[in-house]
């Protein structure tokens, strides 16, 4: 099947690295033009749309409700419209529970902003231009840990996956009428850039420990999805979660 995505737009959050930039890059391959969103690396976000006509670059810190808006109005501005929006972008803080009260807090809220509120914040920025449009899609990247749970150090990332399933799910059923479609694909363990420290310290075999393939998950294996799920071809399947982690996780 060859999937064109000609004339979407798009913006990526997080896709200066990791799965955002396999799925930007994957969405402009298809022909979307995607505003490929980044905080720090702005290399990193060119590089995932270079030679995408029509593609642009845009910075935020998610963490700030106020940038969040204007990512919004940058993209469907420069774009002419949003017809998707793919919140991929999160942070993944090691924070036990014996750090201190204010530090352990600090390191809730921004997992919490960034992972949760800032997904609500443009989902619901978007809305305006999805009518526009006359319908949209959003695809939240949430994670195996919003089902399974994840260690106590990090309470606030799974916390903040699990909202962002109830956040899909209800922008499926409320929104469906208005041809608002929501998806969530939940990746597990998968060679990052974010997960390469864990497998620094613990090694390849111990991150692989549950998984039943003979290789790590990779962003390749998870951006062809969200460009069949920008298509069309699966709208019926709004308010789903796909899981993608080797069957390390199987619900």
């Amino acid at each position: 099947m060859n999937i064109s995505l000609n004339g979407q737009r798009a913006l990526v959050t997080g896709a200066s690295r990791g799965i955002g930039r396999a799925i930007a890059a994957a969405l402009a391959a298809s022909g979307a033009r995607v505003a490929a969103h980044y905080h720090r690396d702005r290399a990193g976000a060119e590089a995932a749309v270079a030679g995408s006509a029509g593609s642009l670059i845009v910075g935020a810190d998610l963490a700030e409700g106020d940038a969040c808006v204007r990512l919004i109005e940058e993209s469907a501005g420069a774009l002419g419209g949003l017809d998707l929006v793919v919140n991929n972008a999160g942070v993944a803080l090691d924070s036990p529970l014996t750090r201190a009260r204010g530090e352990w807090s600090d390191d809730w809220n921004r997992t919490l902003a960034v992972n949760l509120t800032a997904p609500a914040l443009l989902t619901r920025e978007a809305l305006p231009h999805f009518r526009r449009a006359g319908g949209g899609r959003v695809v939240f990247i949430a994670s195996r840990a919003a089902f399974r749970g994840d260690t106590p150090a990090y309470l606030a990332y799974a916390a903040s996956k699990g909202g962002m399933v109830a956040l899909a799910r209800s922008v499926a059923r409320g929104m469906g009428r208005e041809n608002v479609k929501a998806f969530v694909v939940a990746p597990g363990f998968t060679r990052t850039e974010m997960a390469q420290a864990f497998i620094d310290e613990y090694g390849e075999e111990y991150a692989m420990r549950d998984m039943v393939l003979d290789r790590m998950t990779e962003p390749r294996d998870i951006a062809p999805l969200v460009v069949f799920l920008a298509s069309g071809l699966a709208d019926h399947c709004t308010g789903t979660t796909i899981d993608v982690n080797a069957a390390s996780y199987v619900r």
